[in-house]
């Protein structure tokens, strides 16, 4: 009996049925693999039906990794006072930012720990040295940095958003979502903000015009029904954007758990795990148009695969990134990398922009 209510709730998802809870807690425990996948990339392939799959050239820079968080999944914060401490100089991040720009690169992502003596002037400083000096999109400071700023400055999230944006934000990545159930929160990362406040301050971020991408980071200390919470809040905060301003959230990106180097013991989860979640993503997020593969955690050739279990992005180039690596993993991709797995997975890639507008290619065909 269930076989045939599955595959009538799959067949309805595909065609633009919202899913209930239960529906998908149905899916997520009973569906097969390939049905779950089948239905997912009919999903892709309605909002998106040219045979394109995008993905960003820019580079992760960490401009600290000073942190008070303690957060247990995270092998790469030292704290304050730590031989290693490091806070980057205008002259080092412009020295990144000019080697990101000759490599063809159109965005920075730039993350840091909750540095606990950095004033919100330090970072409208690093904001106005960036747009003054290069023709790069910032895509920076995830909520719970948003968060840390406005405690040490007295002043709220939305004031704090409002100031990075006019010294030169340009939008505002997903990170530090983990799991968006405070149960979990407070067990793997308890001094970053709850989930609420995660939500609220993208939400906040939406209404002052600023684009940002959601994340999910998966297969530490959650329940199978802890992952549902977290798609579904994405799905409820997506709709109180759209309702209310038009835009939100770009993208979402789920990505699995690396335990080597940090302070919480699991198992790495496998690929079919993997696949699993990212399909469920791409029928449970109906209103969020774009699903991102990650290669950086899974290798290249899941992220092949996951381009037929509703994946339509292959992410970013990173040309830098360092936070998965102190985790142990580390793979690697130019440019040329992923156009070549993106084809061989029998798709056309495009560079694109954050907001997903794709960058012009030349007469030669190449992308400039």
């Amino acid at each position: 009996m269930n076989t045939i209510r599955i595959q009538l709730i799959l067949d309805e998802a595909a065609e633009g049925r919202r899913l209930s809870l239960d529906e998908a807690r149905l899916l997520q425990q009973e569906a097969s693999l390939h049905d779950l996948g089948h239905a997912a990339h009919r999903v892709r392939l309605r909002k998106h039906p040219d045979p394109v799959v995008t993905y960003v050239v820019d580079r992760n820079i960490n401009y600290s990794n000073v942190c008070v968080c303690a957060c247990r999944f995270c092998a790469y914060y030292r704290a304050p006072g730590h031989d290693e401490c490091f806070v980057l100089t205008h002259a080092e991040i412009g020295r990144k930012i000019e080697e990101t720009i000759a490599l063809g690169g159109t965005q920075i992502l730039m993350q840091g720990g909750h540095h606990p003596d950095l004033p919100l002037s330090w970072y409208e400083d690093m904001l106005a040295f960036i747009k003054a000096n290069y023709p790069i999109h910032v895509h920076a400071f995830s909520p719970p940095e948003i968060a840390h700023f406005a405690r040490l400055s007295g002043l709220t999230t939305k004031q704090v958003i409002q100031r990075l944006r006019a010294a030169g934000l340009d939008s505002i990545p997903g990170g530090g979502a983990e799991i968006l159930v405070d149960r979990v929160r407070t067990a793997v990362s308890p001094n970053k903000c709850p989930a609420g406040q995660w939500l609220g301050i993208m939400e906040e971020a939406h209404g002052l015009g600023l684009r940002t991408t959601a994340t999910m980071m998966f297969g530490h200390e959650e329940t199978l029904e802890e992952r549902l919470e977290h798609l579904f809040a994405v799905r409820a905060s997506q709709d109180r954007s759209l309702r209310n301003v038009g835009d939100g959230y770009t993208a979402f990106i789920p990505w699995t758990f690396q335990p080597d180097n940090t302070n919480i013991e699991a198992r790495p989860l496998t690929s079919v795990e993997y696949l699993r979640l990212l399909a469920l993503s791409r029928l449970v997020l109906d209103n969020v148009d774009n699903v991102q593969v990650s290669w950086v955690t899974m290798g290249p050739k899941i992220a092949q695969l996951a381009l037929y279990f509703g994946g339509n992005d292959f992410g970013s180039t990173m040309i830098e990134e360092n936070v998965v690596r102190a985790a142990g993993v580390s793979f690697r991709l130019s440019r040329g990398d992923i156009d070549a797995l993106v084809r061989t997975a029998g798709f056309e890639p495009r560079q694109r922009r954050m907001d997903y507008r794709l960058v012009p290619a030349d007469k030669t065909g190449e992308q400039a």
